[in-house]
């Protein structure tokens, strides 16, 4: 007959294998999170340089500059 104390501890033996186990099997989805993070902020970043880029845009956006250099202070 094993104690008590004995049993206990193999049951916690187990248990921490068992989380360990799920740990590494876990592991590589941070990377992958990351990677499709980054993908999509390039991809976010691409879309916003055509916008501002394109030719209305880009008149806007000089329009409103000559505007303040112009503005009498």
């Amino acid at each position: 007959m094993e104690s008590k104390g004995v049993e206990m501890f193999k049951k916690v033996m187990k248990v921490r294998a068992r989380l360990g186990a799920v740990r590494r099997r876990d592991a590589g989805m941070v990377t992958s999170e990351y990677a499709m993070g980054i993908v999509a902020a390039v991809g976010f970043a691409l879309l916003l340089y055509e916008v501002v880029t394109s030719g209305q845009v880009r008149a806007e956006l000089q329009a409103i500059v000559k505007r303040a250099l112009s503005a009498r202070m």
